[in-house]
């Protein structure tokens, strides 16, 4: 099937576009729907009722599902079973899926349920998954590796470090990600200003602890940026180090976070967990403000040690203190380069175009 193509887009069912509740999702969407539009395909977004698109977007249809969210994956025990809430947003989503497919040349995925993947057979239209996380879940594993068995084709991954958590018959089509870089600023900054930035959802599995104990330690302020998902968590880690260490800065449109984010003079960035790109990493560089992070999950193979940032060894708060304190000579131009070269917006959606196009060919 040549292209362009009527495509529909299916977001998480977590939160509304526009929340921040979604994380890296909505901006995945956002770069995806824009970068797609670009390339002549028409675009229809299904998302939770309330949700807006972005000004880049507006040239896609919106439909809505309502209904209760989605509780996330990151929260759940690995050995959990799959739970839709009563009146539940996700299967709300997939009936209108199932009603309305048929419109469509190709359905593609970006939300991390057990529902979508299990109908990947049993839909009429192909169905496609962006795969958005790692192993989290058993019974999540389990049906993503039944999907790569299958058909291989339909899956796509952020990173390898992601894609390796899963048992795979073949290696892995991995996409990176996407970032419309006309709305990052970029300044030289000889003298950036001595704040550290941190940002993602303030929730245990994001390490926030670790950067504010690095900023204690160097008597520097850290800028935090996102959805307070966990209070009990924020309040916890405030208290740890002295007070007017962390300034809360809430989730921001790119704009704004962009504009605040390029004043820093590094940005850390501290998971707990595989995580599957590292969207902050990205924007970050796309500012100019090199990284010192753990070397762990995607961002591990988005920092370029030594030019755009730091790596150290996971968990080792010791090490990213010495490593924020060391890492004033590397060069600011070199990471926007750097995003310039990898992850440009029309980039990514050359590469799903490509991921759509083999995939709608006959097996």
């Amino acid at each position: 099937m040549t292209a362009p193509w009527s495509l529909l887009v299916v977001s998480t069912p977590v939160g509304t576009l526009g929340s921040g509740a979604g994380g890296g999702v909505e901006l995945t969407l956002e770069s995806l729907v824009a970068g797609l539009l670009g390339r002549g395909h028409q675009l229809t977004v299904l998302a939770a009722e309330g949700s807006r698109l972005s000004s880049s977007c507006q040239a896609a249809r919106l439909w809505t599902a309502a209904g209760v969210d989605q509780p996330s994956w990151q929260h759940q025990l690995r050995d959990a079973p799959v739970q839709i809430p009563a009146a539940g947003l996700l299967p709300a989503i997939w009936q209108q899926v199932h009603a309305r497919q048929g419109q469509f040349d190709a359905v593609l995925n970006l939300a991390y349920d057990w529902l979508p993947f299990w109908l990947t057979p049993l839909l009429r239209t192909p169905l496609f998954h962006l795969v958005s996380m790692g192993s989290v879940a058993t019974v999540m594993d389990e049906v993503i590796e039944a999907v790569a068995l299958s058909d291989l084709r339909r899956l796509a991954f952020h990173s390898r470090a992601q894609a390796s958590d899963f048992r795979l018959p073949a290696p892995p089509l991995v996409v990176g990600n996407g970032f419309d870089l006309s709305a990052y600023s970029f300044r030289e900054r000889p003298d950036p200003e001595p704040l550290l930035g941190w940002a993602g959802r303030i929730a245990p599995e994001k390490g926030l602890e670790d950067a504010a104990a690095v900023a204690a330690s160097l008597g520097e302020r850290l800028l935090v940026w996102g959805v307070r998902e966990d209070p009990t968590y924020a309040a916890a880690v405030e208290a740890s180090v002295p007070s007017g260490t962390i300034e809360w800065r809430g989730f921001l449109p790119t704009s704004a976070l962009q504009a605040e984010l390029g004043r820093c003079r590094l940005l850390l960035n501290t998971p707990k967990w595989n995580e599957a790109f590292g969207n902050v990493v990205v924007e970050a560089m796309a500012c100019g403000v090199p990284v010192v992070a753990y070397a762990r999950g995607g961002p591990g193979e988005l920092i370029v040690p030594g030019v755009t940032g730091v790596l150290v060894p996971p968990d080792d708060v010791a090490a990213l203190t010495l490593a924020a304190r060391g890492a004033a000579g590397l060069e600011r131009s070199a990471c926007r380069r750097w995003v310039e070269r990898h992850a440009s917006r029309e980039a990514f959606a050359e590469r799903i175009e490509t991921w759509i196009q083999e995939g709608l060919r006959p097996a």
